[in-house]
């Protein structure tokens, strides 16, 4: 995960990238976890980076950074294949509201009434203004053009850096939170960003960040009073009704600075509920294993 960590530190310039709306599945039976289906893309020829693709096919960077090991997230080869991780494992939570997974990156919004999930790629916060992980909230209010106002912390920070940030920032394309926002606390929001990289890394400073595309159909579509849960399950399990148990391994949250720079895999420990579904006779132990080595975040097989 060498390669995501330094993705983070130098990504710095604004790519240009394809909007999308979000990624709908039909909601699978309660007994079901598993939706939708992985699919692969050659890389065209010319300068395409990896936030083009994963913008076209409604990802996150990390998502195809975690796919696809090695991939040069920049000028990845023209002409070599990416897995497209669509297949995915919903979250071990309530199939209402909203809910998102601080560890995959991923957000999850089932609408009111209708048998389908709408899955998000999203941003969150840097280490040391860490996005919430275990918080049950819900959206109290929204806004399109959103004002900014620093804190007096990151105002310090931009100082020490020698920019120095308005009081307010006013509202428009230039603002960091974009152009609609959804408040879900006093000091938190869902925003948009009026960069187009970003999502998929931990880059704001606590607030989860979307692309533009996407914050607009949030805006239009989900309603004050909404249920939010934050999550953060770096591994998802699903027992499926024909008897196949699928394990994903996402690689967890750094927890300092030091952790997050180093070359190291991050330590990851096993959820009881997790230990027991591993530890049943049919598990293929080699799987495990390359699951938890790899942690590429896509589901797959781990019982014969």
């Amino acid at each position: 995960m060498s390669m995501l960590r330094t993705t983070a530190l130098l990504l710095t310039l604004a790519f240009p990238s394809l909007s999308a709306l979000a990624t709908e599945y039909p909601l699978p039976s309660p007994k079901s976890r598993l939706v939708g289906e992985n699919q692969y893309y050659t890389v065209p020829e010319g300068k395409h980076t990896l936030e083009d693709i994963a913008a076209k096919f409604q990802l996150g960077l990390s998502n195809l950074l975690e796919a696809n090991p090695g991939v040069d997230p920049f000028l990845p080869t023209p002409g070599s294949k990416l897995l497209i991780p669509q297949q995915l494992i919903l979250p071990n939570a309530p199939r209402e509201g909203i809910v998102i997974n601080v560890a995959e990156m991923r957000l999850y919004y089932y609408p009111k009434g209708k048998k389908t999930v709408e899955v998000l790629p999203i941003g969150i916060g840097q280490i040391g203004k860490d996005t919430p992980e275990n918080w049950v909230t819900s959206v109290q209010r929204k806004r399109a053009n959103p004002t900014w106002t620093p804190t007096p912390r990151i105002r310090k920070e931009y100082a020490a850096k020698g920019e120095i940030l308005p009081a307010v920032w006013p509202a428009g394309p230039d603002n960091p939170m974009g152009l609609y926002a959804l408040y879900i606390g006093n000091l938190y929001a869902i925003h948009g960003t009026n960069a187009s990289f970003g999502i998929g890394l931990r880059v704001s400073q606590g607030c989860v960040r979307l692309r533009h595309d996407d914050i607009e159909h949030l805006f239009k579509n989900v309603p004050v009073g909404t249920r939010v849960q934050f999550v953060n399950q770096p591994i998802k399990i699903t027992e499926e009704p024909d008897g196949k148990r699928y394990l994903a391994v996402h690689q967890p949250l750094s927890r300092t600075v030091a952790e997050f720079e180093s070359t190291e895999p991050v330590s990851i420990s096993l959820p009881k509920d997790v230990a027991k579904f591993i530890a049943k006779a049919d598990t293929d132990s080699s799987v495990i294993k390359k699951l938890l080595d790899e942690r590429t975040g896509v589901p797959t097989v781990i019982n014969q």
